[in-house]
């Protein structure tokens, strides 16, 4: 991997990790896009970045994640918000653990469908059409522990590449009845330990696959950590943005992004375009 292809990919994983246009999905397009080999190196670059993106939660919402008791909780103790905060996040990543374990082979066999990310991408967007009017608005700003595990229900929906974690969970939590800017937050703290146990499995798969030394060959290092300083910049502003937009405007324009760009890249693959930009059905 170059440092120009791993800019690219970093960048696309900051902008699109936390809008509900699919992250891998769009990383995927991208190393087809530049005819990156699908090498052991790259899927894991691919997986640790997006962690360097999930860091740009704490840093933004760092009073939630250690000062509860300013997320509307006052009257309890410092302890006690800490402990009903930690636990719905506890509560929402059990199932995309228990199926992420489960299913693991399966989602990494279907991580490299050109094809599947396209029609997800298309079939979400019609879907994002229409969640506004579905789910209204939502009157509740924090999730229970039963509806953090609902939406953590949602989220092993974006297991399917081209769904998008970040879209699965706001849906999940509008579902419940939050407000677009408590579903968003959510989802953006769900990120956390999920994306941390996301990269741990990755480092594991590497070392115990008799891999490891792909860290520290040649300028991989290097590259794994400009990726995800990179990623993380470009994830602080595209945080901000987003809660702004969705808050005032909701979800349609991102539905017929979705929709513009799934379509676009099925009538490349249907025209045979594919070889010209290096996108195959099963990148190599």
């Amino acid at each position: 991997m170059t440092w120009l292809e791993a800019f690219i990919i970093s960048v696309v994983e900051g902008l699109t990790e936390f809008l509900p246009v699919s992250s891998t999905g769009h990383m995927i397009i991208a190393e087809g896009a530049l005819g990156m080999e699908s090498t052991p190196f790259v899927k894991a670059f691919t997986v640790i970045i997006q962690f360097g993106a999930i860091l740009s939660v704490i840093l933004l919402y760092w009073r939630k994640f250690f000062l509860p008791n300013s997320i509307g909780e006052q009257g309890r103790t410092w302890w006690q918000s800490v402990w009903r905060f930690y636990l719905r996040l506890i509560i929402g990543v059990l199932p995309a653990v228990v199926l992420g374990l489960a299913f693991n082979e399966q989602i990494e066999e279907n991580l490299g469908k050109v094809w599947l990310v396209a029609v997800m991408l298309v079939l979400g967007g019609i879907f994002m059409l229409f969640c506004d009017k579905l789910f209204g608005k939502g009157t509740e700003t924090s999730p229970s522990y039963l509806k953090a595990f609902w939406i953590g229900c949602f989220q092993c929906i974006s297991m399917i590449p081209g769904v998008s974690r970040s879209m699965a969970t706001i849906v999940g939590g509008m579902s419940q009845r939050l407000t677009r800017k408590a579903a968003a937050e959510f989802s953006f703290f769900l990120a956390v330990p999920t994306m941390a146990g996301a990269t741990l499995l990755e480092t594991y798969k590497l070392f115990s696959g008799g891999e490891g030394n792909l860290l520290t060959e040649g300028n991989n290092l290097e590259i794994l950590i400009f990726g995800s300083v990179v990623a993380f910049i470009v994830a602080l502003a595209a945080i901000k943005f987003f809660i702004a937009y969705i808050t005032k405007y909701g979800f349609r324009a991102f539905g017929w992004y979705r929709i513009i760009v799934g379509l676009l890249i099925l009538a490349l693959i249907w025209l045979n375009d594919v070889g010209l930009i290096h996108i195959s059905l099963e990148m190599q």
